[in-house]
C-alpha cells in the first residue's frame, strides 16, 4: 500500500517544446520526491507535517491502522537507507549518530517525561483533596492550609488544634453543606465554561480513542487543566464519586500533549497509541499505587492491542509515576494511597463460605448499578442537558444533608475505607467501631451506608463534573464487607465453641472484620468494571498480604461469574455503547448468522478512474454527506473495483494545488486517479498531483486539463466477498482495523462497511429482542420528569410566600438563567454522533439507534 503522505509536483515538459518557469520549477520537485538529492527534500517533509496536522484536527473520525503502519514502514525504510549510504560514503558525523540513538531511544525519554509529570500532578491532586474534604467539618488553628491528619500529626483519635467550625452542630450542619454546594457548582462551572470533555470518568471515551477513534479536544491542554482543577472540588463536594477513574483521564492527557512535542508521535496517530496506553498504566498505578496492577488493568480493560513493546513501556511508565509519587510523599506516612494497610493475621478455611457471598453480592451490586445508572444517565440527557450546573450543584446540597448524620458517610470514601480495612487493635476506634457493645448501632450504620451510598452512586455518576466510580463502589463494598465481618464476629463471640469455628485458637483474635471490608473492595470494584486479574493484583500491592490472595481470587472469581450472567461488560463498556461510539468490543461474542451483504452500504458515491472534472469533485468534497472516501471504479456503468482514495489527502491536494501561483486550475480540467504501477523499489512512493497541458493550445500554458491524482489511490485496500459471514468482517476490523473495508464480488463493487455499519445492525437486533422494555422505560421517565416539575414547582410557590414575593426561583434573569444551564443555549444533545463527522462541536452522546440515515463515509 503507497503512503498516503502527499505532495504536489507538475510534469517533465514535453521535450518538443521550450519548459518554461513554471514547469522547470515543477520537474526540480518532482525529481527531488523520486529521491534524488537537489536540495528540495525539505518540500516533502513539509507536506507530510501538513497532511499529519490536517489528519490530527479531524474530530469524531476513526484512525486508518493499516495506512498508519505502511507509513510507519516507510520511515523506518527510508531511514535504514540514508543511513546505509551515510555509512557507505563514510560520512557519517557524531552528530547523526547522536540523532539516530535519540531517534531510537525518544520512546523511552518520552515514557519517562509522562511517568514523571503524572506522578508529580497526582501527588498534589492527593494533597488538596485532602484538604478540601476535611475543611468542611473544620479548620486547623496552627495553620489553615492544614488537613486534620496534618494538623494532628502523630494523634489517633482528634487533637486540641483541630476545631470545629462552631460549636453549635446544626450551625456545623448548615456550614457543611454550603461548602459541599460551592465545590460542586465551581467544578461544574468550570467544566462546561472552559472544558466540557472533563466531566466523567473519561474511561470509556479513553477505550474508543486508544482503539483507534478520534476525539479532538479530549486529550488536550484545556481539558488536563480543567480536569486537574476541578477534580479535587468535585471529590471535596462529597459528592459519591471517585478520583481514580479521573485520574486515568488526566494521566492520558498528560501523556498526549507531552508527545506532541516529539515529531514521532506527532505524526503518527497508532504509535501515540502505544503511548496512551502506557499513560493509562500510570494513571491507574499513581491512584491505587499499584503499578503493576495498572499494566494489567491497561492490558485487561483499555488497550485491544498490547505488544510486548507497549508491556514494557507502560510497565517502565507506571514504575515512573509510583517512584515520583512516593518521593512525594504527599500522605508522609510512606503510603501512596490513604487506604493502603498491612494485614499480619491470617484467614481460615470456614471463612470461604462468607466470601463466597461477599462474591455474590459483588456481582449483584455490579449489575444493579449498571442497570439504574444507565436508565439515569438516559433521563439525564434527555431532561436534564440543560441544566448540568444546576443538577451538580443540587445533587452536591443533597448528598451533604443525607450522609452528614451518618458517620461512616460524611468523611471522605478513601478516609473510609483506610477506617473500615483497620484491624481492631491499639487505640484506632471510629464512633466505636470496634466495640462489641455497639454492635447493633454498627449494624444499622453500616446497612444504611452502604444502601444509601448505592442510591447516591447510580444518581451521581454521570453528571457533569470529573467523576469516576472505582473509590465509590469500593467504599460501597468496603461497608458491606465490615457489615459481614461484623456479624461473623458476633456469631463467633456468641458460639465460640462450636464446631464451625474449631480452626480457631484460643484467646487470639479469630475473626478480622477488616479483612471482609478489604475482601468487600474488591468485589465490588469486580463487579461494576468486570475485570478480574488487575483486582487481586490491585488489591495485593494495596495490602502486601501474600496469604490473602487466594481468599481475593475466590471473591472476584464468584463476582466475575455473578456478573456473567447479567450480561458481558463493564459500566465502561455500557457507557461506550450508551453514547453510540463506533467501538467493536472483543468481550462480546456474537453468532448472526448473517452475511456482511445485508449491512454494507450498497448505493456508494464512487469516482471513475477516468473523466470526473474537476469542478465536479470539488463539489462532492463540499457535499454536506462529508464522505470520508470514495472507491475509485472504472467506470460507472460496470463499477469494476480499482482502488481507495481518502477525502483528506484528495482535499489537501486541490488546496495545495490553488496555493500554486504557477497553476490556474480550471473548473472542467480532467482527472485521472489510475493507481500507480507496483514497482520492485523499496523506495517510498510519494502521491503527486501530475498537471499536463495540450500542445495543441499554447494559450493554455498556464492552465491545468488534466489532474493526476492517481497517486494517491490506495491500489490495495481491504476488500471482502459479500458472502463472507458478518461476524468474520467484525473481526477484521478489530485485528487489522481498517476504517473501511469494500465488499466486492467476481472484482465488481457491491459496496462498503464500516465499524458503524456492523454495530447498527447490532444494536436492531438488541432493540428488537427488547422493545417493551425500551418504552416502559420511557414512559417511566416521563412521569419522573411531571413529579421532578410538581415538586419544583410547589418549592418555588412557597419561596415566593415566604419571601413576600422578593425571591423568585423561577425567574432569576437571563444571566442566572445561563448560569444555572451552563453557559446557556439548548445543547447539543440532539446531534447524531455518527463517528465519521469532521467537526461536530461538544456532545453529550447518543444512542446509534437513532441516528440518521445519512452517508456515513
Amino acid at each position: 500500500m503507497n503512503a498516503r503522505t502527499s505532495s504536489v509536483s507538475l510534469a517533465p515538459p514535453d521535450l518538443l517544446r521550450r519548459p518554461s518557469v513554471s514547469s522547470r520549477f515543477s520537474y526540480a520537485l518532482s525529481t527531488a520526491e523520486q529521491g534524488h538529492e537537489d536540495g528540495n527534500a525539505p518540500v516533502q517533509s513539509q507536506i507530510e507535517e501538513e497532511i499529519a496536522e490536517i489528519k490530527r484536527y479531524e474530530d469524531f473520525t476513526t484512525i486508518d491502522w493499516v495506512q498508519d503502519a505502511d507509513q510507519e514502514r516507510i520511515r523506518r525504510s527510508a531511514q535504514r537507507r540514508k543511513a546505509a549510504g551515510l555509512y557507505g560514503h563514510g560520512k557519517v558525523s557524531w552528530r547523526y549518530q547522536l540523532w539516530e540513538s535519540y531517534d531510537a531511544a525518544q520512546g523511552w525519554i518520552v515514557v519517562t517525561l509522562i511517568g514523571a509529570a503524572i506522578g508529580l500532578n497526582a501527588a498534589f491532586l492527593n494533597i488538596i483533596t485532602e484538604w478540601l474534604g476535611d475543611v468542611k467539618t473544620g479548620y486547623c488553628e496552627t495553620a489553615f492550609y492544614l488537613n486534620e491528619n496534618f494538623c494532628c500529626w502523630g494523634e489517633d483519635n482528634g487533637c486540641d488544634a483541630w476545631h470545629q467550625w462552631t460549636s453549635f452542630g446544626p450551625a456545623n450542619y448548615f456550614i457543611y453543606i454550603i461548602f459541599a454546594t460551592i465545590f460542586a457548582c465551581t467544578a461544574a462551572t468550570l467544566v462546561k465554561s472552559f472544558a466540557p470533555y472533563a466531566a466523567g470518568s473519561g474511561i470509556s471515551e479513553i477505550k474508543c480513542i486508544i482503539a483507534g477513534f478520534i476525539m479532538k479536544g479530549f486529550l488536550g491542554s484545556w481539558t488536563l487543566l480543567i480536569k486537574s482543577i476541578a477534580l479535587p472540588l468535585a471529590i471535596g463536594s462529597g459528592l459519591s464519586v471517585g478520583k481514580e477513574g479521573p485520574s486515568v483521564h488526566y494521566a492520558v492527557c498528560t501523556g498526549n500533549v507531552i508527545s506532541r512535542m516529539f515529531d514521532k508521535y506527532r505524526r503518527n496517530a497508532s504509535k501515540t497509541r502505544e503511548i496512551l496506553s502506557a499513560c493509562a498504566a500510570a494513571g491507574v498505578a499513581v491512584a491505587f499505587g499499584s503499578p503493576i496492577g495498572g499494566v494489567l488493568f491497561s492490558l485487561e480493560e483499555m488497550s485491544n492491542h498490547f505488544p510486548l513493546k507497549t508491556l514494557w513501556r507502560s510497565y517502565f511508565c507506571a514504575l515512573v509515576a509510583t517512584a515520583v509519587l512516593a518521593a512525594m510523599n504527599p500522605f508522609r506516612t510512606g503510603q501512596l494511597v490513604m487506604f493502603q494497610v498491612k494485614y499480619d493475621r491470617s484467614w481460615h478455611l470456614f471463612e470461604t463460605l462468607p466470601y463466597i457471598f461477599i462474591g455474590i453480592f459483588g456481582g449483584l451490586y455490579g449489575a444493579f448499578v449498571i442497570k439504574w445508572n444507565l436508565q439515569v444517565q438516559t433521563f439525564r440527557k434527555t431532561y436534564l442537558k440543560d441544566w448540568p450546573v444546576l443538577e451538580a450543584t443540587l445533587l452536591a446540597a443533597g448528598t451533604a444533608i443525607i450522609c452528614y448524620p451518618n458517620a461512616f458517610l460524611r468523611i471522605d470514601m478513601t478516609e473510609s475505607m483506610e477506617i473500615l480495612f483497620l484491624e481492631c487493635e491499639g487505640p484506632e476506634d471510629y464512633h466505636g467501631l470496634c466495640e462489641q457493645s455497639r454492635f447493633w448501632s454498627n449494624v444499622l450504620s453500616l446497612t444504611l451506608a452502604t444502601v444509601i451510598r448505592i442510591f447516591l452512586v447510580i444518581i451521581s455518576y454521570g453528571c457533569k463534573v470529573p467523576a469516576g466510580i472505582f473509590v465509590p463502589s469500593m467504599a460501597i463494598g468496603a461497608t458491606f464487607g465490615r457489615l459481614v465481618g461484623v456479624i461473623m464476629q458476633a456469631i463467633y463471640h456468641a458460639n465460640p465453641d462450636s464446631v464451625y469455628f474449631s480452626a480457631c485458637v484460643p484467646d487470639e483474635p479469630c475473626i478480622t472484620p477488616g479483612t471482609y471490608a478489604f475482601l468487600g473492595a474488591a468485589a465490588a470494584l469486580s463487579g461494576i468494571m468486570h475485570i478480574t486479574v488487575s483486582v487481586v493484583v490491585i488489591m495485593f500491592e494495596l495490602t502486601g498480604a501474600l496469604t490473602y490472595i487466594l481468599p481475593t481470587m475466590i471473591v472476584v472469581g464468584v463476582t466475575k461469574i455473578v456478573s456473567e450472567l447479567f450480561g458481558k461488560g463493564g459500566i465502561a463498556d455500557r457507557m461506550i455503547w450508551f453514547s453510540g461510539f463506533p467501538f467493536l468490543d472483543n468481550k462480546e461474542e456474537h453468532n448472526f448468522g448473517v452475511p456482511v451483504s445485508t449491512v454494507m452500504t450498497s448505493n456508494v458515491v464512487v469516482i471513475p478512474v477516468q473523466g470526473m472534472m474537476l469542478g465536479a469533485l470539488e463539489d462532492l468534497l463540499k457535499a454536506p454527506q462529508l464522505y470520508q472516501g470514495f472507491p475509485v471504479v472504472e467506470n460507472i456503468r460496470n463499477k469494476i473495483l480499482v482502488g481507495y482514495i481518502g477525502r483528506t489527502e484528495l482535499r489537501y491536494a486541490i488546496d495545495r494545488l490553488r496555493r500554486d501561483k504557477n497553476v490556474t486550475l480550471n473548473r472542467h480540467a480532467k482527472c485521472t486517479f489510475s493507481p500507480p504501477p507496483t514497482s520492485g523499489s523499496l523506495a517510498p512512493m510519494t502521491p503527486t498531483v501530475t498537471i499536463s497541458n495540450p500542445l495543441s493550445d499554447p494559450s493554455a500554458a498556464a492552465s491545468a486539463s488534466i489532474i493526476d491524482f492517481s497517486r494517491y489511490v490506495d491500489a490495495t485496500p481491504v476488500t471482502a466477498h459479500p458472502r463472507l459471514p458478518l461476524e468474520t468482517v467484525m473481526d477484521m476490523f478489530r485485528k487489522i482495523g481498517p476504517r473501511v473495508i469494500l465488499i466486492e464480488h467476481h472484482g465488481q463493487l457491491s459496496g462498503l462497511v464500516t465499524v458503524k455499519d456492523c454495530l447498527k445492525y447490532q444494536f436492531k437486533i438488541e432493540a428488537a429482542e427488547n422493545p417493551r422494555e425500551e418504552r416502559e422505560m420511557k414512559r417511566g421517565h416521563e412521569k419522573l420528569y411531571k413529579i421532578l416539575e410538581t415538586v419544583a414547582g410547589w418549592v418555588e410557590r412557597k419561596v415566593v410566600v415566604a419571601s413576600g414575593g422578593r425571591i423568585r426561583l423561577g425567574s432569576g434573569g437571563e444571566e442566572s438563567d445561563r448560569l444555572l444551564r451552563g453557559g446557556g443555549g439548548g445543547g447539543n444533545g440532539g446531534q447524531i454522533l455518527n463517528g465519521d463527522e469532521l467537526d461536530v462541536g461538544d456532545v453529550d452522546g447518543v444512542e446509534l439507534e437513532s441516528r440518521s440515515s445519512r452517508s456515513r463515509r
